[in-house]
């Protein structure tokens, strides 16, 4: 089955890391508000009750250094995952069984490939180690056949 190539899809696959650490920072800036109004505003006392609060920012910066260096951690961890799977998305899908390669949504034959890609025209060879191997396997081959040969006259 083949597929035509969707280019949008190759824009969407590079902003993905974009918008999951976008995404990301934008949590742990959400939690870094909620804490500062919580000391300046006193949002626990406006949720849970009025109980005397005294705002102490030094509690508010702890918690703020405390979030900053997990939001690092994280960050950092973040980015090292998205990188290996754009390292191995990069990869060049090979069919195992027919030897045809995924380029831009479509399979195709490696020559057909070559030609696109490289705008070089292809041509069938053997490299000198299989040829010595198709060598070695021909000889077999007729040293075989010809002992079948004599060993039929000899049965009849």
């Amino acid at each position: 089955m083949k597929t035509t190539p969707n280019p949008r899809s190759f824009a969407v696959s590079r902003l993905q890391p974009a918008k999951v650490l976008l995404c990301q920072s934008i949590g742990f800036l959400a939690i870094i508000f909620v804490c500062l109004f919580d000391e300046l505003l006193g949002l626990s006392v406006l949720i849970f009750g009025n109980h005397s609060c005294i705002v102490d920012l030094r509690d508010f910066t702890l918690k703020m250094l405390l979030i900053l260096c997990v939001w690092l951690l994280v960050s950092g961890s973040t980015r090292r995952i998205l990188d290996q799977t754009h390292h191995l998305s990069r990869f060049m899908k090979v069919c195992a069984w027919c030897r045809r390669i995924q380029y831009e949504g479509c399979w195709m034959p490696l020559e057909k490939f070559l030609r696109i890609g490289f705008d070089k025209p292809t041509s069938h060879a053997i490299c000198e180690d299989c040829f010595q191997k198709a060598q070695v396997e021909i000889q077999a081959a007729k040293q075989s056949n010809a002992q079948v040969v004599k060993a039929e006259p000899e049965t009849a």
